[in-house]
């Protein structure tokens, strides 16, 4: 808070070389895809439904989400 008692955001400085720091994080694993996370798997299986027709779409969506929900109640 400033002397006014009003909510201040904290300051921000920017090194004099213009970089921004990027901390500990490694950001050149940021730009590979892991395919192992269950996440990846996910999105892959979507794909594949979403390349398919219309009908066929249907019945991989249903499929998809009856073992979703099995792995849920699992």
């Amino acid at each position: 808070m400033d002397e006014r008692g009003a909510e201040t955001e904290p300051e921000t400085v920017e090194p004099e070389t213009g970089e921004h720091d990027t901390g500990d994080l490694d950001t050149a694993d940021l730009d590979k895809p892991d395919l192992d996370t269950p996440d990846e798997g996910l999105l892959s299986q979507l794909a594949l439904i979403d390349d398919q027709p219309l009908e066929d779409r249907a019945a991989a969506f249903a499929q998809l989400h009856d073992a979703l929900r099995q792995q849920l109640e699992a």
